[in-house]
């Protein structure tokens, strides 16, 4: 059974720092291109980041790009995501994405607020 458990999230004030994780299993992780989504109140599916399943970062969102990094630890079969320079419209929740298959994890949240 695929398993993605996401943590890291939490209440930040702008311009403060966060680092998702995303716990896999089930599948063969290091085969997997993967992605981290967010999801704001009333707003559609955002698809942040996309990482190769190598570790090569293939995609960024303009909303991100300098602020964020996205890795991988394909030894621990972790995901992260390292948000900086964080922003009040950053607050969504956010899910890690199994590629080949959409399939997501419960999600964390993030909020930016002061």
């Amino acid at each position: 059974e695929v398993q993605l458990v996401e943590s890291g999230g939490g209440l930040v004030q702008p311009g403060g720092s966060l680092r998702l994780s995303c716990a896999a299993s089930g599948f063969t992780f290091s085969s997997d291109s993967m992605s981290w989504v967010r999801q704001a109140p009333g707003k559609e599916l955002e698809r942040v980041s996309v990482v190769s399943a190598s570790g090569r970062p293939i995609y960024y969102a303009d909303s991100v790009k300098g602020r964020f990094t996205v890795s991988r630890d394909n030894a621990k079969n972790t995901l992260y995501l390292q948000l900086n320079s964080l922003k009040t419209e950053d607050t969504a929740m956010y899910y890690c994405q199994r590629d080949i298959s959409d399939q997501r994890g419960q999600g964390t949240q993030v909020t930016v607020s002061s």
